[in-house]
């Protein structure tokens, strides 16, 4: 029998662990809308956690979950419990019957059959391990849990092949309930098997463990007034298929007393979850290694969100990991959230929200995987976000990716940072659409920028420096607020006052040699061109249906420049006060920074 241990494993990297070297940070102001490019050099210094930490980093910070398999079992007999409808027979050792209730008191493993109307309980020695195999067995209780693990060390609880089995409870419990789940542990809990469980959580949670929680296999349904599966220390999902209907939180990890508990690790399986709360979220972390997810939180993008919900995607109090796997989100909030960083190193997602696609308070990291934010408030938001591969494709009704440190719109340069070093990245926004409250450098990738139509917004929006040293950036929008890199980049850029309609041919074209070609997706102002291709001080032409519009690399060709989007709130419309272009205008909601308190019944 394997035990976990409950040595903290360098807990500290949990709560402010890495911060950036500092620069020296100085004050530019793009004044109004006269502003040129910007000239000051400027940097930012980034405190927070360390997002480039790995999916296999962090799990190994944390505790190990425990696994339970039913040869762990104690002795070697199995004991038959066939239920009669009131009552049941016993068939072996270690169980016994007491009217409608039927109690396991010893370790071993236990075949379960038949129906019954009340409960079965395992209340087993602290060093016992129980295996319970579920064999065609229907337990409804209509006063507490139909299958309660009230003691016991771990325990197995394993679907026979082929078999269909359901658990139902009451409809309401007491506050001081010690059981309050359909299906309830107060051990470590490993459901296997081939076979199906169908779990009616009528008064509060569908599976709870106060200590792990595993599915490594089998056919899970769980319907649940409250949390559909939650593992207090932990919630391991390998395989099987899982589909949860959920009142409050679908997949659940609450321990807050022990910075290596409280995670959610989901590496295998074909999960669905539709909750009026998070459909995963977890105290500490919340890691994707693999797996097939469909989330569905709060009634999906387009309803509305209570002023005190939270309908997140995948939320983690510390560190969100998606590195493999599917996942795909319909949210009324984040798609993607941590209180402290998100990484995004493999794996397919495609995220609809009503908020940000993809929201780290502290950092953002993506470099791998494809990232598809086909609707959002904001696509991308944290205060230090970078890109360095992979293919992510945002739409965003105001900002498509915005570097803010939360504190509000202004003209000032913040210690926000917006890095990008490769990667295949295509951004449609409604608002600003590459968005620093600080400052920006580009060094590698493909930026190709749609921005507002409107004269509030721009394409690109830095407010201290932006520096472009390689890649290649296209940044097509309106004129009022369009800005340019920083006059100093190494790499040569060309501004143009250029104007079309959805749909135009534009080309930007180099005496003989045409440098690019796009057809606009919308009507613009602007354009904004640098590649490897362009050098400064030298002329070049954009042309749009024909009509050249000639520039010279490394200069301004109208007046620009504006504040930066204001971060860390949901505001009634762009940044100039009018609605975001192709949303709707939000009715309220959680603040970025903040995890509002969950609904639901109270939980031991």
């Amino acid at each position: 029998m394997r035990k976990k241990t409950t040595t903290k494993k360098l807990a500290t990297r949990k709560r402010m662990l890495l911060s950036a070297a500092p620069f020296v940070l100085t004050a530019v102001v793009l004044a109004g809308c006269t502003a040129m490019p910007q000239t000051e050099d400027t940097g930012a210094s980034a405190v927070g956690v360390d997002a480039t930490l790995t999916a296999e980093q962090v799990l190994a910070e944390n505790e190990d979950t425990t696994t339970v398999t039913p040869d762990e079992a104690d002795g070697t007999a199995e004991t038959t419990i066939a239920l009669t409808g009131d009552s049941a027979t016993v068939d072996g050792e270690g169980a016994e019957t007491d009217g409608s209730t039927v109690t396991i008191t010893a370790g071993g493993t236990y075949r379960i059959g038949g129906e019954l109307a009340g409960s079965v309980v395992v209340q087993a020695p602290d060093d016992a391990v129980v295996a319970l195999i579920l064999d065609g067995a229907e337990i409804t209780n209509a006063d507490g849990s139909a299958l309660s693990i009230l003691s016991a060390d771990d325990v197995a609880i394993v679907l026979a092949d082929g078999s269909e089995n359901t658990l139902s409870d009451a409809s309401s419990y007491a506050d001081d309930a010690e059981a309050n789940a359909a299906l309830y542990s107060d051990a470590d809990l490993t459901i296997s098997g081939e076979g199906a469980l169908s779990v009616a959580g009528n008064g509060n949670d569908g599976i709870t463990s106060k200590d792990d929680l595993k599915i490594t296999d089998g056919k899970i349904t769980v319907v649940a007034a409250d949390d559909g599966l939650r593992g207090k220390d932990s919630l391991t999902v390998e395989g099987g298929t899982l589909d949860v209907t959920a009142g409050g939180d679908g997949l659940k990890s609450d321990q807050d007393d022990d910075e290596t508990r409280g995670y959610i690790w989901i590496s295998g399986g074909e999960v669905t979850v539709d909750s009026e709360g998070d459909a995963a979220q977890a105290t500490t972390d919340t890691v994707v290694t693999g797996g097939d997810l469909t989330l569905r939180a709060g009634g999906g993008s387009s309803a509305e969100l209570a002023d005190d919900a939270s309908a997140k995607g995948l939320k983690a109090g510390v560190y969100t990991v998606v590195a493999g796997g599917t996942v795909a989100v319909d949210a009324a909030d984040d798609g993607v959230h941590s209180d402290g960083a998100v990484h995004i190193s493999d794996g397919t997602l495609t995220l609809a929200t009503g908020d940000d696609g993809v929201h780290a308070d502290s950092a953002l990291l993506i470099d791998g995987g494809t990232t598809t934010v086909s609707e959002s408030y904001e696509g991308l938001e944290s205060k230090d976000i970078t890109i360095a591969g992979g293919t992510v494709d945002v739409a965003a009704s105001d900002d498509g990716i915005n570097a803010s440190a939360g504190t509000g719109e202004s003209m000032q340069a913040d210690d926000s940072m917006l890095t990008i070093t490769g990667g295949t990245i295509t951004v449609d926004a409604g608002g600003d659409g590459f968005d620093s409250n600080g400052s920006a450098t580009m060094s590698g990738g493909e930026l190709t920028v749609w921005g507002p139509t409107n004269d509030g917004n721009g394409a690109l929006d830095v407010n201290g420096t932006f520096d472009i040293s390689g890649g290649t950036l296209l940044a097509v929008g309106s004129a009022g607020m369009a800005v340019a890199p920083t006059t100093e980049s190494a790499q040569g850029w060309v501004f143009a006052s250029a104007s079309g309609a959805a749909g135009d041919e534009v080309e930007i074209v180099s005496g003989d040699a045409v440098l690019a070609t796009f057809a606009a997706t919308k009507d613009f102002g602007s354009v904004v061109y640098s590649s490897d291709q362009v050098t400064s001080g030298e002329s070049y032409d954009v042309v749009v249906d024909g009509t050249a519009t000639t520039a010279t690399a490394g200069e301004g060709g109208q007046s620009m420049g504006g504040p930066g989007g204001g971060g860390g709130t949901r505001p009634q419309g762009g940044q100039d006060g009018t609605p975001p272009e192709g949303g709707r205008p939000p009715e309220g909601g959680p603040g970025q920074d903040g995890t509002p308190p969950d609904g639901g019944t109270s939980e031991p």
